[in-house]
């Protein structure tokens, strides 16, 4: 079987649904399975070389803000029949339109993983980009969920919000496992790397918040319910790692000076490969108070270390997380958050490492990428036995 991901960009600061593909690769390359990738990217964009995929066809750049890229449509069209399946990443850019165009009624199916975009959220956080998006949907993404084989969501909580952003709705859901691959396992020498890299920390009772620095990801709140619980132990302190796209940095920690705790957060940026398990490793608990979260890999990969985890009840994966007792779950406010870190704190060193080994319980029975990887091949090949039947 050969796989064709389509994605507008492979840019890892785009987060963790470009992590999340990466991390399918090795698992489906070893049930002898082809994948390749086409993207808007320049060919000579520095992440493709260490981005981890065999082949990756590099149509860019691509213009207008849209990811429109001219070569992308004919390039399908020529190919398609090359591959099994075509699996979608991503809406509301010109890649899922090109795909819906160059293969809707050939005999190439092709799939769409939504990655929570469309969740009601963005509707109620941006009602002037929703109303643009309106004027969008009838005649490009409801066309191209509609004829997809099927829209495969990670869990089952974004398949049920994904229906209450657009009346006018027409898909054929599934659900799958999603997750990531186990971490090195010379966890010791990741701790001291980072840890040297970053002297102050040593001794530090470090909450790590790892993920884009974005209005959605709750940073505020975080800084904010800190600055209430700071002054409670001298050695705890904030590290908040991720890539700043908005500029949004400069105000956070402004927060941070006024609240008095700018000296008590760590702003490393975004952290990758070594650097990022090792702040995993070194941190005892892992913070995402988002306002919205589709899934969460930064969730999974904190969950396969072994750290406890204080998300919000927007994570969609939050009631896993609290039927395996692997953390903590409250509102999407400076109170949830607030009363998150409050929880953690106030548990016994016993009680902290019974946790720490349900959120690894939690990892390998739930977010293995393995299993994602399974599932996957499933709805790929269950999909094709109906399209069958019913021909």
């Amino acid at each position: 079987m050969n796989l064709l991901h389509v994605i507008p960009s492979l840019n890892p600061k785009g987060g963790g649904p470009i992590e999340g593909i990466r991390q399918l690769c090795p698992p489906l390359s070893e049930r002898d399975i082809g994948v390749e990738v086409v993207c808007g990217d320049p060919p000579d964009a520095p992440w493709l070389q260490s981005c981890g995929f065999s082949i990756i066809h590099a149509l860019g750049p691509s213009l207008l803000g849209y990811g429109y890229t001219p070569q992308l449509m004919p390039w399908l069209r020529e190919n398609a029949a090359r591959f099994d399946a075509v699996i979608v990443n991503g809406l509301w850019q010109y890649p899922s339109f090109a795909t819906w165009r160059a293969l809707a009624g050939t005999k190439t199916p092709y799939f769409v993983f939504t990655h929570g975009m469309l969740d009601p959220w963005f509707k109620r956080a941006y009602p002037l980009k929703h109303i643009k998006k309106w004027l969008y949907w009838p005649w490009a993404e409801y066309r191209v969920l509609r004829d997809a084989r099927a829209v495969i969501f990670t869990c089952e909580e974004e398949r049920l919000l994904a229906r209450q952003s657009f009346w006018l709705y027409r898909v054929n859901e599934v659900v799958t496992s999603f997750g990531t691959a186990d971490p090195p396992d010379n966890a010791d020498d990741l701790r001291k790397k980072f840890l040297n890299s970053y002297p102050h920390l040593h001794n530090k009772r470090i909450i790590l918040f790892l993920s884009r620095i974005h209005e959605k990801k709750g940073c505020d709140l975080l800084i904010e319910a800190f600055a209430s619980v700071a002054a409670s132990d001298a050695r705890l302190h904030l590290v908040m790692a991720g890539p700043d796209q908005t500029g949004w940095n400069k105000i956070l920690q402004a927060q941070a000076e006024k609240l008095g705790v700018l000296d008590r957060i760590t702003w490393p940026g975004m952290l990758q490969g070594d650097m990022k398990w090792g702040a995993f490793h070194s941190a005892e608990a892992f913070c995402l108070p988002s306002h919205q979260e589709n899934f969460g890999v930064v969730v999974a990969e904190a969950l396969a270390c072994g750290k406890p985890v204080l998300i919000s009840n927007k994570v969609n994966i939050w009631r896993e997380i609290d039927a395996d007792s692997a953390g903590f779950i409250d509102e999407d406010s400076i109170d949830g958050t607030l009363r998150n870190l409050k929880r953690w704190l106030a548990l016994s060193a016993e009680d902290s490492k019974l946790m720490a080994a349900r959120a690894r319980r939690s990892f390998v029975s739930r977010f293995r990428i393995e299993q994602a990887a399974t599932r996957l091949l499933e709805i790929i090949q269950r999909s094709s036995e109906l399209n069958i039947k019913k021909s």
